[in-house]
């Protein structure tokens, strides 16, 4: 949802943090870069975001079924699936029965801030205030179903955090890199004939950022951040 680093992690040329209005970020093949707040701002409803992450997930699908997946009314959803198309994310696929089923314009998207738009960054901020709510709830999901679940599951999972100081250079090549992993399971999630066997469904949350606080001087700083993990 947030900006995802270019694949070779070449900051240099056009989309340099310091001539590129959108900064550092490069689309990826077939990727739809979104930087308008007006689509941002669209998107800032938890069940936009649940139908958006839906209709990703399968090929297409109505109000009726999509209503079935997230627990919401029929007229919620059909109102929802109505914005998101407004604004450019889905559009309706061709008519089957009495309702056309929607499916979404591109699979591939990052919203990222544009330093020429006023708004930008408040737009995208509280867009991932709602992407990140929802994550951390399904993260609390988990955690409370941990008891229940298979050892192996439990055996590879990991919740850490670290500080230390970067530049601006060294966080971008990290955020990256980061991509760069996670970019070898890509197309699995919807060609399931590319999946090894033993495949099971992952989720990975990255939160990488700047900490105003920890600052040199910053307001209420008593030592240097520490990092570690759980």
């Amino acid at each position: 949802m947030i900006p995802a680093p270019n694949d070779n992690g070449d900051a240099s040329g056009p989309d340099s943090p310091s001539t590129s209005r959108t900064g550092s970020y490069a689309a990826r093949a077939g990727e739809e870069v979104i930087a308008d707040p007006i689509r941002i701002r669209a998107l800032a409803h938890p069940l936009r975001l649940e139908l958006l992450d839906f209709l990703d997930d399968v090929e297409q699908a109505t109000a009726t079924e999509c209503a079935a997946a997230t627990g919401e009314s029929v007229a919620s959803c059909s109102y929802h699936l109505r914005m998101l198309a407004r604004h450019g994310y889905i559009e309706q696929a061709g008519r089957t029965g009495r309702e056309k089923p929607w499916k979404v314009l591109s699979r591939g998207r990052s919203h990222v801030p544009d330093r020429s738009i006023p708004g930008s960054v408040h737009a995208l901020s509280t867009m991932a205030a709602i992407h990140v709510n929802r994550q951390l709830d399904r993260i609390q999901s988990w955690l409370r179903r941990a008891p229940q679940l298979p050892f192996e599951d439990m055996d590879v999972a990991t919740i850490s955090n670290s500080s230390f100081y970067a530049t601006h250079e060294e966080i971008r090549k990290l955020r990256d890199d980061i991509w760069e992993l996670a970019g070898r399971f890509d197309g699995r999630w919807q060609h399931p004939e590319q999946r090894p066997e033993g495949s099971v469904p992952v989720q990975l949350l990255t939160v990488l950022n700047v900490d105003p606080d920890g600052r040199p001087g910053a307001a209420g700083q008593q030592s240097a951040p520490a990092g570690g993990s759980a």
